[in-house]
């Protein structure tokens, strides 16, 4: 398969879950096992095309990110809870990343842990889903502090790949009795911080490996992953509200106990 092929199909593998709650690194190191790419070669192309959708938030919320920016300088208490929470629930994963960071990225060759991670995490999700007794708090800037450090905490159970950031975080909330609307909202404005840090950390760390050669497909993956997540983010509300979140808990277990049996087949 050609390497412009492969950099759309992991663009749009990278966009459609990296903000449901199935593990977007968990898919992609899963898609390089499954169509025989060479892990090591596309490991930093899978965190370079990050930015594309977290650009995705950033366009699709931009008019609430700039009344949080603007009002927290003219010091709106709103704003300046909004951003106290996500700075609050962003500081575990900075302390724990730096710690475990390398550790971490040696899970991130075992596809055998991922898959097992995604079927946990499934029955963890319907668990979360039966018992959580949440109510509408409004938004994340109405959101405690207490409840933003536990989310920040539960958030590094997701450096384990295939559990999931966004998962992690929206049941996270769930679970301190956010309501599903903006505990998933948490989860995506906590992406922003939390994603672009282990982004420039590991582009940092792993600049050597990086050729010009690799900056057009790397544009290309960032530009299907802006694309793909702008749609799946806007579709992802709706469901939720609808639906819950057992559809993905079901989906996470289907995909990884298949996972398991084809690397147990191999």
């Amino acid at each position: 398969m050609g390497i412009w092929l492969t950099a759309i199909i992991l663009g749009i593998v990278e966009g459609l879950t990296e903000f449901l709650p199935v593990s977007s690194t968990g898919h992609l190191i899963l898609a390089t096992e499954l169509l025989g790419y060479d892990a090591a070669r596309w490991a930093i192309f899978n965190i370079a095309i990050q930015p594309g959708a977290i650009l995705a938030i950033v366009v699709l919320y931009r008019k609430l990110f700039w009344e949080m920016f603007t009002g927290f300088f003219r010091r709106d208490r709103q704003a300046i809870a909004f951003v106290r929470n996500l700075a609050l629930a962003f500081f575990p994963a900075v302390v724990l990343g730096l710690a475990f960071g390398d550790y971490i990225e040696l899970l991130l060759e075992n596809a055998v842990v991922v898959a097992w991670a995604l079927v946990i995490g499934g029955f963890a999700i319907l668990l979360v889903e039966r018992f959580a007794k949440t109510r509408d708090v409004g938004g994340v800037a109405n959101v405690s502090a207490r409840q933003s450090i536990l989310v920040g905490l539960v958030q590094c159970i997701a450096m384990i790949p295939g559990v999931s950031r966004s998962g992690a975080t929206i049941l996270g909330a769930m679970s301190f009795g956010v309501d599903r609307k903006t505990a998933a909202e948490f989860s995506f404005f906590l992406a922003l911080p939390t994603l672009t840090g282990a982004t420039v950390l590991q582009l940092f760390k792993h600049r050597d490996a990086i050729t010009t050669n690799d900056l057009g497909l790397i544009a290309l993956g960032s530009l299907v992953s802006f694309v793909v997540a702008w749609a799946v983010i806007k579709a992802f509300l709706a469901v939720v509200t609808r639906y819950g979140f057992a559809p993905f808990a079901w989906y996470r277990i289907i995909v990884g106990v298949a996972a398991l049996i084809w690397l147990g087949m191999r």
